[in-house]
């Protein structure tokens, strides 16, 4: 299927293009950096949208076109919604920083993220949002926030802190310095660190790996990790009973048993 850009060239594109289960969603505005303009951040959040309600589509891939995966915000586009406190995207819609806002939905599929060199603010917010993260070994991470006068709102605040630990979130928060691919890795920000330009590849063999496995098992697992993280183990072990019966009164977990005994690859169909 060719891709289908989602907003004007002028205002940059979100680029989809679905490939079996996995829809791949493409931020496309190379000549500036990647940079986001409210009309981008909109489309994204369609794009999430469609991946959450499409029962055919069962993982998602961001990916960017060019060098570079975000240089952030557009900020000279952004900063008059900002004056006002308003959001570029419309309620109703899947927030892609997933950060549980009134009036915005959260995600329940799985978002595999491939970043490549200039990952900037936003950008990272957006792979701290999403569940694994391929990064080629040319990144350059930073967010910059302080530097222009602002905070940080997409959830580095939140996460990078609960990722990596106070001290080293704050670090690269109040400094808004530069680190690496090694860096980010380390604080536990990447998954994985790949040469410069196999990361949407890897990515790729991952999404397709996890759309193999049994759908309802794949979002009631993701949200189980997230409740775990977000309210505690034993709040998220409280739904382990009810959660598991539902599971195993699936058509799906008796495919499961049946390929187990016939020793052969289980056909899912998210049922």
């Amino acid at each position: 299927m060719n891709p289908a850009p989602t907003t004007t060239p002028s205002d940059g594109r979100i680029r989809t293009e679905v490939q079996g289960h996995v829809l791949l969603i493409g931020i496309d505005r190379p000549a500036k950096r990647n940079g986001f303009t409210p009309a981008m951040l909109q489309a994204l959040a369609e794009a999430y949208t469609r991946l959450d309600d499409d029962p055919a589509l069962r993982v998602g891939l961001l990916h960017a076109e060019g060098a570079h995966f975000t240089a952030g915000l557009d900020l000279p586009s952004f900063a008059p919604l900002m004056q006002r406190g308003e959001r570029a995207i419309v309620p109703g819609l899947v927030d892609p920083t997933d950060l549980g806002r009134p009036g915005y939905r959260r995600r329940t599929k799985p978002m595999v993220v491939a970043v490549q060199g200039i990952t900037f603010t936003l950008g990272i917010e957006l792979m701290l949002a999403a569940d694994i993260v391929v990064a080629a070994d040319d990144c350059r991470f930073s967010q910059l926030e302080v530097q222009r006068g602002i905070m940080a709102t997409g959830g580095a605040t939140l996460r990078m802190a609960e990722r990596s630990g106070l001290g080293n979130a704050l670090l690269h928060l109040l400094t808004g310095d530069s680190f690496d691919s090694a860096e980010a890795l380390r604080l536990n920000f990447v998954q994985r660190v790949v040469p410069a330009g196999s990361e949407r590849a890897e990515a790729l063999r991952i999404a397709q790996a996890i759309a193999q496995q049994a759908p309802l098992a794949v979002v009631a697992t993701r949200l189980n990790a997230l409740r775990a993280v977000e309210h505690g183990p034993v709040v998220a072990a409280q739904e382990f009973d009810a959660t598991q019966q539902r599971l195993a009164n699936s058509e799906d977990a008796r495919e499961g048993v049946r390929s187990f005994v016939e020793k052969r690859a289980a056909r899912f169909t998210g049922r």
